[in-house]
């Protein structure tokens, strides 16, 4: 869940906060004073630290500590505890760039409480971080097939209007880039793009994560719609909202405006809303999980983002863009996929869908050799592809040898039609046959061609069979 050091000039304090942290699942560190407390930051920078600020027998009080390292190390969140503890401390502390005060004796409830905001807030910092460093490259829209040319071509009529869009597809298959290069051709593209994650955020969290807070120790501390004032909000998958947070996002799509938690005052946003869903959410709806209005709100213009399988064709370019992608960012190896890696690629089982190929590329770059082609070998061979449900060795040795060369017939044209998003015609050039005589063989085979989510692929005609 996190590490945590823990400072105090207290021992029983320390270990009991420390035993307090473990049981809730956290790691700890702990320290008395404060060449204890940098040592432990110098080693491995903790994700949050909760800091006594009177700390005997050290060079260094707590308040300095602080100014040290919220000087150094900003993005570790730092909660401060005191036994002499009034709101002149609480404040000097705050405005040093405490995350929040408490005083002792302390409830435990209210301790984890503020240990989860502060290590919530910091988690959202760091992607919102990450994501500004990602947003030239995860816009960029990679592909050649039929099918990703049509959602390119949905995708670039809904830049220029203020719709709300609702992207429906597996997870990986690319929703987010989808949502990302609407906000990069758009009117908005200089404005924020905020990226909400309805599954990653705890449900008892989520209204402060999106609304904000007010206190009187803080003051007004914005959310994520705050944010995204002037520009994008994109809300991942969306099915995964706590119902009583749905609604209170069906009332600011309707008024423009909401109250921060604790707040009273109305805060107006003007935002344009993306969603995502990779579950059917008039399933979600039908069984009491999903607000209906919402749904009519946020599903103005629906689009279907493909499954990688759909669009076969498209993996070697997505690899090599990878590759190139991976060079610029981390500095890792420019190669080169072989032909024969990128025919195995395409060949390929891929429930992950492009996160799953990125995911791959980036462990052969990192693993692999520094120069030359990617070979077959440098693959992971944990990876299935897409006839490992066909026959075996052992099968084939059972059978005659015109069913074996059939069974092999078929597996083999079945994933080269994949391969090339079943276009008939590459595939005929590709395995040296005539395009006629290619359909003879899939024909007397009961191999069939058919449209699935406007993608061709091949299959066993089971009714032939029967």
């Amino acid at each position: 869940m996190g590490d945590i050091l823990v400072v105090d000039d207290e021992k029983d304090i320390r270990e009991l906060v420390s035993d307090i942290l473990i049981d809730e699942g956290y790691t700890t560190r702990l320290a008395a004073n404060s060449d204890d407390t940098f040592y432990e930051i110098n080693s491995e920078a903790p994700d949050l630290i909760i800091l006594d600020i009177w700390l005997k027998e050290s060079k260094l009080d707590g308040i300095d500590i602080l100014k040290t390292v919220r000087r150094d190390n900003p993005d570790i969140p730092i909660v401060i505890i005191s036994g002499h503890g009034n709101i002149e401390i609480a404040v000097a502390a705050i405005k040093q760039g405490a995350y929040d005060f408490i005083q002792k004796p302390f409830n435990i409830d209210q301790l984890m409480v503020v240990i989860s905001r502060a290590m919530e807030t910091s988690r959202l910092r760091r992607e919102n971080a990450a994501l500004k460093v990602r947003d030239v490259t995860s816009s960029t829209m990679v592909g050649e097939s039929l099918i990703f040319k049509a959602l390119k071509s949905q995708l670039d009529k809904v830049t220029k209007t203020n719709g709300r869009v609702m992207l429906r597809g597996a997870s990986g298959s690319g929703k987010e880039v989808a949502a990302r290069y609407i906000h990069a051709n758009s009117d908005r593209s200089k404005a924020p793009f905020v990226s909400v994650n309805s599954a990653t955020i705890e449900p008892e969290r989520m209204e402060e994560v999106l609304f904000g807070r007010e206190t009187k120790e803080r003051g007004h501390e914005p959310g994520l719609l705050e944010q995204a004032h002037g520009g994008f909000v994109f809300f991942d998958e969306i099915a995964d909202m706590p119902i009583g947070t749905q609604s209170k996002i069906l009332r600011v799509l309707v008024d423009q405006q909401f109250t921060r938690v604790g707040g009273s005052d109305k805060v107006r946003v003007d935002m344009r809303v993306v969603s995502a869903t990779n579950k059917n959410l008039l399933d979600e709806i039908a069984e009491g999980n999903f607000r209906e209005e919402l749904y009519h709100r946020l599903n103005v213009v629906p689009i279907e983002v493909p499954a990688l399988e759909e669009r076969r064709e498209d993996i070697p370019v997505l690899a090599e863009h990878f590759i190139d992608e991976l060079h610029k960012t981390q500095g890792l190896p420019k190669r080169n996929l072989s032909e024969e890696t990128a025919a195995m690629l395409q060949t390929m089982s891929w429930p992950g869908n492009v996160r799953q190929l990125r995911n791959i590329i980036e462990r052969v770059l990192v693993l692999g050799a520094d120069t030359g082609d990617i070979e077959p070998n440098e693959l992971p061979n944990n990876v299935a592809t897409e006839n490992d449900d066909g026959p075996t060795q052992k099968s084939f040795a059972m059978l005659p040898l015109r069913e074996a060369r059939e069974m092999f017939e078929r597996d083999y044209l079945m994933a080269q039609i994949n391969r090339f998003g079943g276009n008939i015609s590459k595939t005929a050039n590709f395995v040296g046959m005539e395009r006629s005589a290619l359909h003879r063989k899939l024909k007397s085979l009961n191999v069939i061609t058919t449209n699935k989510s406007g993608a061709r692929v091949a299959e066993i005609d089971e009714i032939d069979q029967g």
